[in-house]
Parts: structure tokens; sequence; C-alpha cells
């Protein structure tokens, strides 16, 4: 699933990590498709394996692509605020609100750079799961 075009909301964090919940649906549903629509060995002439595994091929790459376009703009824009607010922060030391905003973005931050570790780990098994059923129907291109 593709970011939904209104743009992203990276000020709350809980509204980011729904939306990458709803981005990672293919991810989730993997197992289910590959067993809806590659065929076993017994019923391997009924359906184009190769047609429906390279669909599944693009679907999963422009997912990813998607998710991590998403993500590494989040952390841009949340890197922009934290060193906004370091700057207000060196300017009024004595601002215990300003202190209190830079670490609650801060967090945020490492939230969201958490949430490439997480990415890493959908898509491999994503990738695993994919070849394990795909690899004798579907050869991807080599450039990717």
């Amino acid at each position: 699933m593709a970011a939904p075009s209104g743009g992203v909301n990276c000020e709350e964090f809980a509204e980011f990590q729904e939306l990458l919940k709803v981005m990672r649906t293919i991810d989730d549903r993997i197992v289910h498709e590959l067993n809806t629509t590659v065929p076993t060995a017994s019923f391997a002439g009924k359906i184009d394996a190769s047609q429906t595994c390279k669909q599944l091929y693009e679907s999963l790459m422009a997912a990813h692509a998607s998710r991590d376009r998403v993500i590494k703009n989040c952390i841009a824009q949340t890197s922009e605020v934290v060193k906004n607010l370091r700057e207000e922060r060196e300017k009024n030391l004595d601002d215990l609100t300003l202190l209190k905003q830079l670490r609650k973005e801060q967090t945020k931050l490492k939230w969201m750079q958490s949430e490439l570790n997480v990415e890493e780990v959908v898509n491999d098994r994503s990738w695993k799961v994919f070849n394990e059923r795909c690899r004798i129907h579907f050869k991807p291109p080599k450039n990717e």
C-alpha cells in the first residue's frame, strides 16, 4: 500500500505507527497470499505462477520503497525539529518548557529510527517467504 496522498503526519508518533501498520498489510498477509495464489505441484498447470509471483514481487517492492520513504521523511522532519529546539535551548538555558519539548522530540526521533529496524525485519521475513514459494516461478531482476 502506498502512502496516503495527503502526506504523512510525523508530529504524532501514534499516527505515524498506525500508518506503518496499515502500509505493512501486504507483508502481514504474504503467506496467505502465496498459499492462495501460487499453486502447489499438483495444481501447477491451472494457474500462471510466474505472473502471480511477478505481480507480488512488484507489489512488495513498491510497498517497501513507500514505507522506507515515509520513515526516512519523518526522521528528517523530526531531526530538523530537534535541531531547531537545540538551538533555541542554547539561547534559553533556563526555559524548562523548551527542555521538556526537546526531550519529547528526541524520544520521538529515537522511536522513528527504531522503525527502520522493524522495517528491516519485516522486509527480510517477506522476502524469505516470497523466495521460498516463488523462486522456481519467477527470477527478480538483478539490479534490485
